[in-house]
C-alpha cells in the first residue's frame, strides 16, 4: 500500500517541478536538444558552410578591383563579407524549420504540447539552434576574410558584435521559417519559406553603398530592415564604432526578429485550436 501511494506523490513532485522549471533553462534545453537533431546530419549544415565561403570569394575576387571607385580608402571585402552573413541566415532559418517539420510527422511535437513547457520555449529553442548555425557559418566567412587580408576597424569586440547580429538576425529568421512550418507541415513548403527573405538581400546596397543607388531602388532599400543590419556590420568591418549606425543595425534585428516570433506563436495556436 505505501509503494502505491508513493508513486502518484512523485508524479505530482515531477509535475511541479516541470511547471516551476525555469524559462531560460526550457529555451536552453530546447536549443540543445535541436542543435543534436541538427548536427546528428551534418550534410544540413555542411552545404550552407561552403556556399557562405563561396559567396566571400566569388564577391571579392570579381569585384575589389571596381570598389576603389565608389570605396576609396576603404576594404570592400569588409564591405561585401556582411552580404554573405545575410544570404546564409537563409540556411540557418531552414534548418530550424525543417527540424519542427520532422516532429510534427513523427508525432514528437504534439507530445511536447502536452507537456508542461513554455509555448514560447517550444518555439524558441529551434529558433537560436538555427540561429547558432547561422553564427558558426559567420565565423567561418570571417575566418576566411581575415586568411584573405580583413582587418577590422574595431578590433575584436567588433568581430564578437558581429557574431551577435548574426544570431538576432537567424533568430528572426528562423521565426518566420518555424512559422510556415507550424502551418503547413510540409517540408516542402518550409524550405521554400526561406528564400522569400531572398529578395530582401538584394532589395538593398548590395554591391555598392545606398548613396549610390537610384530610382525605386534606393526606395527599397530605405524601408528595407536588411540595409541598416548591413551598414551596422560594414562600419564594424570599415569605419568603426559608430552608435547611429550600431542602434539602426539593432533596432532592425529586433523588429525583424519580434515580428516573426509573433507570427511564429500565432501559428502555433491555431495549430493547437485545430487539435
Amino acid at each position: 500500500m505505501t509503494a502505491m501511494t508513493a508513486n502518484p506523490a512523485r508524479g505530482v513532485q515531477m509535475d511541479e517541478r516541470s511547471k516551476t522549471m525555469p524559462f531560460l533553462l526550457q529555451v536552453s534545453t530546447m536549443t540543445w536538444r535541436s542543435l543534436v537533431t541538427i548536427f546528428r546530419e551534418p550534410a544540413s549544415v555542411v552545404p550552407g558552410l561552403i556556399i557562405s565561403v563561396f559567396f566571400v570569394l566569388v564577391y571579392d575576387g570579381s569585384l575589389s578591383g571596381a570598389a576603389r571607385f565608389f570605396l576609396p580608402g576603404q576594404s570592400y571585402l569588409g564591405f561585401i563579407l556582411p552580404v554573405s552573413i545575410v544570404s546564409s541566415a537563409l540556411s540557418g532559418a531552414s534548418i530550424a524549420g525543417q527540424g519542427i517539420v520532422r516532429d510534427i510527422e513523427n508525432g514528437y511535437f504534439d507530445k511536447l504540447l502536452l507537456t508542461p513547457i513554455s509555448r514560447s520555449a517550444l518555439l524558441l529553442g529551434p529558433m537560436i539552434a538555427g540561429a547558432l548555425v547561422l553564427v558558426l557559418q559567420t565565423l567561418l566567412v570571417m575566418v576566411v576574410g581575415l586568411i584573405l587580408g580583413l582587418r577590422p576597424e574595431t578590433g575584436v569586440l567588433g568581430f564578437f558584435a558581429v557574431l551577435g547580429f548574426a544570431l538576432l538576425l537567424g533568430i528572426g529568421f528562423a521565426g518566420f521559417v518555424v512559422a510556415v512550418a507550424l502551418r503547413t507541415s510540409s517540408a516542402a513548403a518550409t524550405g521554400g519559406a526561406s528564400f522569400l527573405f531572398f529578395p530582401l538581400s538584394f532589395l538593398t546596397a548590395t554591391f555598392t553603398p545606398a548613396e549610390q543607388l537610384v530610382g525605386w531602388i534606393r526606395t527599397a532599400a530605405t524601408y528595407n530592415p536588411i540595409t541598416y543590419i548591413l551598414e551596422a556590420m560594414r562600419a564594424l568591418f570599415n569605419t568603426g564604432w559608430d552608435t547611429e549606425i550600431m542602434l539602426r543595425g539593432l533596432s532592425s534585428c529586433l523588429a525583424i526578429a519580434v515580428v516573426t516570433f509573433i507570427l511564429a506563436f500565432w501559428s502555433l495556436r491555431v495549430r493547437t485550436r485545430q487539435k
